[in-house]
């Protein structure tokens, strides 16, 4: 017989899985997020106490609904709070020419010039060149130095700067 399983549960083990690689914009961005969901639950705890009076809570939607957005909110914290305790900075930028997590990479393909910025696999958006360390093409990026060449997809990648 096969347990079920909450959703919740799921995402957490999902998350907990990911790295913990930020920059520290986005742990900023964390911070700021958390300091403004903080400053909101006072309100949503007043309008549960504002809703409540109203009569029975069994049939008062807005009772319901209050309590659900600060059941959300405080999710959304306690969440956030684990994210900035376990967040490890990423340190832009290489110094010794060397591709690593942090590293914005130039390449050369088929005449046409591509920048990626290597991240954590919270950060990365391929369509704004962020892409993580561990996806197929970050992967390969990974240890490679300014001249080297790597095939990715029938592609020739040249590696022409390293920032």
């Amino acid at each position: 017989m096969q347990i079920p399983k909450r959703r919740s549960e799921e995402q957490r083990r999902a998350l907990q899985q990911t790295d913990h690689l930020l920059t520290p914009e986005a742990i900023e961005r964390l911070k700021k997020t958390l300091l403004r969901l903080k400053k909101e639950r006072p309100n949503l705890v007043e309008e549960i106490s504002r809703t409540q009076a109203m009569g029975d809570l069994s049939e008062n939607a807005g009772y319901q609904d209050a309590k659900s957005r600060l059941r959300r909110n405080n999710s959304r914290i306690l969440s956030l709070e684990d994210r900035i305790k376990n967040a490890i900075p990423i340190l832009i930028g290489a110094s010794d020419g060397t591709i690593r997590i942090g590293s914005t990479v130039t390449c050369e393909s088929n005449g046409r010039e591509q920048t990626f910025t290597i991240l954590g696999s919270q950060e990365s958006d391929p369509a704004k060149g962020r892409i993580s360390y561990s996806s197929p093409l970050g992967a390969q990026l990974m240890g490679m130095q300014i001249g080297q060449h790597i095939e990715r997809d029938g592609q020739d990648f040249a590696i022409l700067s390293v920032q």
